[in-house]
C-alpha cells in the first residue's frame, strides 16, 4: 500500500509538470538515441574493415619455421654448446612431408587447408616492381580464401591452362599497364627469370593486397624459389575465423612448425581497435551523461516546488528515506520513458545511415554504410541512462528532504 501511494505522488508529479517533463525525456531520448548510433557506426565500419581484412588472408598461416630454435643433443647433454652468428642459408627448409600433416590437420579441422609457396620476386612490364608471389593449387586455394569471388577478369582455375601463368591485382595492372593475356618477366631471388602469362585479375579491396601480391601455381613459385617440390606454407580457413588463435595453438601443438593466427599477424592493429573502442566508450559515456543534467534540473525544480509538500508529508510521519523515493522514482519514469523513446530513435537513426552509400574510389561501386546492430548497444546506453537519471536525482531529493519540516513552513509564510 505505501508502494502504490509513493509511485502514485511521483506520478502526480511527473504530469503536473508536462512541459517539463517532455524536455527530461526528450534529453534522455537524444541522449540514448545518439549513443546508440554512433556505436552502430564505430562498431559496423570496424566489422567491415576486419571482415575485408580476413576474407583477404587465411585465418592461420603455419609456416616452415620454428618459434625458437631447436635444442641441440650436446647442449641437452652437457649444457655447454652456444651457436652466434650462423651463416643464412639461401634454401628455405619447407615443410617436410606436407600432405601427410594435411591429411592429419583435416581429421578434425573445423576448416580446411591448403598447401602454398611463398616467396618474393619483381615484376617486370616496362616498369619494375617488387610483389610477393603465392603459389596455390587452384584446386584447393577456393576451400581457403576468397580469391574466387574476387576475380574481376578470369578464374582461378586458368592457372592450370597456360604455363606459367598468373593472377595479378587490378591495382597493379594499372600501375603497369597491364591487360589479361599480356606476358610479364618475373624475377626471382636467386636470379631466375621466368616469362608469364597473366590470365587473371582480382581485387581484395586492400591496396597492399593488390599491388604487391599474385599467384601463380605451385610448380611456378617452386622455379622461381629454386627448390622442386617444397611447400613452404600451409594455409588454413576456418568455418569460425573467432577461434583462429585457440586452432593455431593447437595446429602448432601438433606438428611443431610455427602458425599464425590472422589475429596474431594483425595484433598491432587490433590493440589499436582497442584504444578506439576505449575512446568511444568514453564519448559515449559522456553523452548520456549529460543528458542527465536535464534530469538534475527538472528534480531541481520539482523539489523546490514541492517543498511544501515535502513540510507535510514529513509532519504526517513519512520518512526522509520514503520522501527521496518518491523523487528518484520520478526520475526513474522520466528515464524509463526517455530510453524507450531513445531506443526508437536510436534504430531510427542508423536505419536512415545505413541507407547512405559512399562511392569507392577502388571498386568504383557505391558501397552502404555498414551498421552493426546489437541488442547490447540498446541494453547498455538504456543502463547507463537509467543510472544517470535516477543518480541526478538523489542529491537535490537528499538536499530537500533534509530540511526541517518547520522551516520549509516558516519560509513559505
Amino acid at each position: 500500500m505505501a508502494g502504490n501511494l509513493l509511485v502514485n505522488i511521483a506520478w502526480t508529479h511527473v504530469t503536473t509538470r508536462v512541459r517539463q517533463t517532455l524536455v527530461g525525456m526528450a534529453g534522455v531520448a537524444m541522449g540514448v538515441g545518439f549513443t546508440i548510433m554512433m556505436a552502430g557506426l564505430m562498431e559496423g565500419s570496424q566489422i567491415d574493415f576486419l571482415r575485408q581484412l580476413v576474407d583477404t588472408m587465411p585465418h592461420v598461416t603455419v609456416q616452415d619455421e620454428r618459434r625458437a630454435a631447436p635444442v641441440q643433443p650436446a647442449d641437452r647433454e652437457y649444457g655447454a654448446v652456444q651457436m652466434s652468428n650462423v651463416a643464412n642459408v639461401n634454401n628455405r627448409p619447407g615443410i617436410r612431408y606436407p600432405e601427410s600433416m594435411m591429411a592429419s590437420l583435416r581429421s578434425w579441422l573445423p576448416g580446411d587447408v591448403a598447401p602454398s609457396v611463398r616467396t618474393t620476386a619483381i615484376i617486370d612490364h616496362g616498369g619494375r616492381v617488387g610483389i610477393t608471389l603465392i603459389g596455390i593449387d587452384p584446386r584447393l586455394e577456393v576451400r581457403v580464401s576468397k580469391l574466387a569471388s574476387q576475380m574481376r577478369e578470369g578464374q582461378v582455375s586458368d592457372l592450370q591452362r597456360a604455363p606459367n601463368a598468373v593472377i595479378i591485382g587490378v591495382a597493379l595492372a594499372d600501375k603497369l599497364a597491364i591487360k589479361t593475356g599480356d606476358t610479364v618477366s618475373l624475377i626471382g631471388g636467386q636470379g631466375t627469370q621466368v616469362s608469364a602469362t597473366v590470365v587473371g585479375m582480382f581485387r581484395s579491396g586492400l591496396k597492399r593486397v593488390d599491388e604487391g601480391q599474385i599467384y601463380a601455381t605451385l610448380g611456378t613459385a617452386q622455379v622461381m624459389i629454386g627448390q622442386s617440390g617444397i611447400v613452404n606454407e600451409l594455409r588454413v580457413r576456418l568455418n569460425n575465423p573467432l577461434i583462429a588463435d585457440v586452432i593455431a595453438k593447437r595446429v602448432e601443438g601438433q606438428i611443431g612448425y610455427k602458425s599464425v593466427s590472422w589475429q596474431e599477424a594483425n595484433s598491432d592493429l587490433l590493440s589499436s581497435f582497442a584504444v578506439r573502442d576505449f575512446i568511444v566508450l568514453t564519448v559515449m559515456g559522456a553523452m548520456l551523461l549529460t543528458s542527465s543534467f536535464a534530469t538534475y534540473n527538472i528534480i531541481s525544480t520539482i523539489t523546490n516546488e514541492k517543498r511544501q509538500d515535502i513540510a507535510i508529508m514529513k509532519s504526517l510521519g513519512m520518512r526522509e528515506t520514503a520522501v527521496r523515493s518518491i523523487f528518484i522514482m520520478e526520475a526513474a519514469i522520466i528515464g524509463l520513458v526517455g530510453m524507450i523513446a531513445g531506443w526508437a530513435i536510436g534504430y531510427a537513426l542508423c536505419y536512415g545511415w545505413s541507407q547512405i552509400t559512399i562511392y569507392n574510389t577502388l571498386t568504383g561501386t557505391n558501397v552502404p554504410i555498414s551498421i552493426y546492430y546489437s541488442p547490447r548497444h540498446y541494453l547498455i546506453a538504456g543502463g547507463i541512462s537509467l543510472l544517470c537519471c535516477t543518480g541526478a536525482a538523489f542529491f537535490p531529493a537528499r538536499k530537500a528532504t533534509r530540511v526541517h519540516p518547520v522551516e520549509i513552513i516558516r519560509g513559505a509564510s
